[in-house]
């Protein structure tokens, strides 16, 4: 008998994405499949076919997943709460739900998979291979984390289901974020529009963006759509003086989601009032960090907070 052949994108190298046909495998009592419908785009994907982030090759890409249940063994079922045809979203990390940090509710933290075994990372010579989304189907680990998805949501739309929970979270959960308090955000990508719409949700009496022209113009127009009061670009404008003038004072939470972006831990620190907390959900690998001057977290006394994951 023929076996059954899943057809996926593999990064084999820096800007190397080839398609391979990848076998499909058979399914026990506490795994499944995903027949994928949809898969999002990040930043991280970019930077993994560019090369700026390193990682272990070869591996199929996409950590933003949303399909259908196309097989799934009991236990799993169970533990899931799921059965064959349910539409899903996929986290991008597993949790074991045993470990101090998995019962606390941090199961970004898990002392069993932590960052090695997130979804679109792990390299193909892992069987079954099929741990990322860019394929038409997409393995279900015993520790996966499912998060059930309405039948009549489009797929491509529900795949927002990560930049809008990192926004929620980066912007809200994390900081603390109140009526009345003022919100900087700075990045104007999909996570950033969705940390100023969380921003605003939870009754933020001001909120600013920051983005750097030409790249950021048409975002920076659209921030207001999503709740920011103020878009500032900061090639052109210190948005520490904007924000003051603006909204009176220095910004209570600033949430940095930039990527690469080596002069932003400066501006957010010198965009946060005294005592006000930092949200860095963004990574800048190795990079100097030009104009940072750590004493003035304490001068400030500031709050920094890294968020890792939706």
């Amino acid at each position: 008998m023929t076996q059954a052949m899943a057809r996926a994108l593999v990064l084999e190298a820096p800007r190397r994405l080839v398609e391979r046909a990848l076998p499909l495998p058979v399914i026990g009592e506490d795994d499944g499949l995903l027949r994928v419908e949809a898969c999002g785009l990040c930043g991280t994907d970019h930077e993994l076919y560019t090369g700026t982030l390193p990682a272990g090759f070869a591996f199929v890409p996409g950590h933003e997943s949303v399909g259908i249940v196309d097989a799934v063994g009991p236990k799993a079922a169970e533990r899931w709460g799921v059965r064959v045809g349910d539409r899903v979203a996929l986290e991008v990390v597993q949790a074991c739900g045993s470990c101090e940090r998995c019962r606390e509710g941090d199961y970004r933290l898990c002392r069993r998979h932590g960052l090695a075994d997130m979804y679109g990372l792990i390299p193909v010579d892992k069987e079954p291979a099929l741990w990322g989304g860019y394929a038409t189907h997409q393995y279900l680990a015993p520790d996966s984390v499912l998060l059930p998805v309405p039948g009549q949501l489009d797929p491509v739309v529900a795949t927002l289901f990560n930049p809008l929970g990192a926004g929620i979270r980066w912007a809200v959960t994390v900081p603390g974020t109140g009526p009345g308090d003022i919100v900087a955000v700075l990045g104007p990508g999909v996570r950033g529009l969705s940390a100023c719409a969380a921003a605003k949700e939870a009754g933020a009496g001001f909120v600013m963006v920051t983005g750097v022209s030409p790249r950021d113009d048409g975002r920076l127009a659209l921030a207001k759509e999503f709740g920011a009061d103020l878009a500032v670009d900061v090639s052109r404008t210190d948005p520490a003086r904007a924000i003051r003038q603006a909204a009176g004072h220095g910004a209570d939470v600033v949430v940095d989601v930039t990527a690469k972006a080596p002069a932003a831990l400066a501006q957010a620190v010198a965009i946060a009032r005294a005592g006000g907390t930092i949200v860095i959900a963004g990574t800048r690998g190795s990079a100097e960090t030009p104009g940072f001057w750590p004493d003035l977290i304490v001068f400030k006394e500031l709050r920094i907070l890294g968020a890792l994951g939706v």
